[in-house]
């Protein structure tokens, strides 16, 4: 089980594939696992790196609270501890904010940025919807009917009714890999962290000089798309990329369809 030493705590990591590093960066609650579908196409034209960010996976679970910053740097130094002078950096929903810090952080790290299934924070960005919001945080449901649920509104409508075999998967991953709470309210704390204006990424965005890549599913109930525009309107000579048949989970969803748009943009 190969891991490093880096900001003070070990973190597990994968790599596939030869070429162009690409380091991509799992959201809230998710280990390396989140990117299982897009890694074969990556890996065909990348060097790919996954990782369990701290507080998930096989990677260390310190106390928290946990902030973009502190998981920007851990990400550094995984790169640092691999030889990796510069990457395309891609970072999913929570993920994103991280991608965010190390574009701003540690921009000499960065060739390539790409924000999926994300926002700046603070008070201006567009929130979860009301029909996520109700389903994310139904406590009445047994822990099986909430996560499937959860499925469902994260992806596009009729999704999880066409992809049974994938629910079933997922599913049996998570009832093997089950959410610890202390560290899952320690990675929660990012996001709630960077809501006051002061903390968010908003004013901050535009003295980035990075090529950037914002995609969004357009089914997203968790990240409306309406936040692609909010961000490319920070980042200069960004380009955003909305799917028109997928939702928050469009790794997974479209893996194949997500992994040409990222290969095109990278390479």
């Amino acid at each position: 089980m190969p891991k490093v030493q880096t900001n003070g705590i070990e973190l597990y990591y994968e790599t596939h594939g030869t070429g162009k590093p690409l380091v991509l960066i799992s959201g809230l609650g998710y280990p390396l696992w989140q990117w299982h579908k897009m890694v074969p196409f990556l890996a065909e034209q990348f060097q790919v790196i996954t990782f369990d960010n701290r507080g998930v996976g096989q990677s260390d679970k310190p106390a928290g609270p946990y902030a973009a910053q502190m998981l920007a740097a851990d990400t550094a130094g995984l790169m640092e501890a691999l030889g990796i002078e510069k990457a395309v950096i891609m970072g999913h929903s929570m993920g994103g904010f991280i991608a965010q810090a190390i574009a701003l952080d540690f921009p000499q790290r960065v060739e390539k940025l790409v924000l999926c299934s994300t926002n700046f924070g603070g008070p201006r960005h567009v929130p979860v919807t009301p029909e996520a919001m109700a389903v994310l945080m139904d406590m009445t449901s047994d822990p099986l009917t909430r996560f499937k649920n959860g499925l469902k509104v994260s992806t596009a409508p009729g999704w999880s009714e066409k992809n049974p075999e994938m629910i079933d998967e997922w599913v049996k991953w998570r009832v093997a890999n089950p959410i610890e709470p202390i560290p899952y309210q320690a990675q929660l704390a990012i996001g709630m962290a960077l809501m006051p204006e002061a903390a968010s990424f908003e004013s901050k965005l535009p003295r980035l000089a990075i090529p950037t890549l914002i995609l969004f599913g357009a089914h997203d109930k968790v990240v409306p798309p309406a936040n692609a525009s909010l961000l490319s309107g920070k980042i200069a000579g960004s380009k955003a990329v909305i799917f028109a048949d997928a939702g928050h989970f469009f790794p997974i969803e479209i893996a194949e369809a997500a992994s040409r748009t990222v290969i095109e943009f990278a390479r």
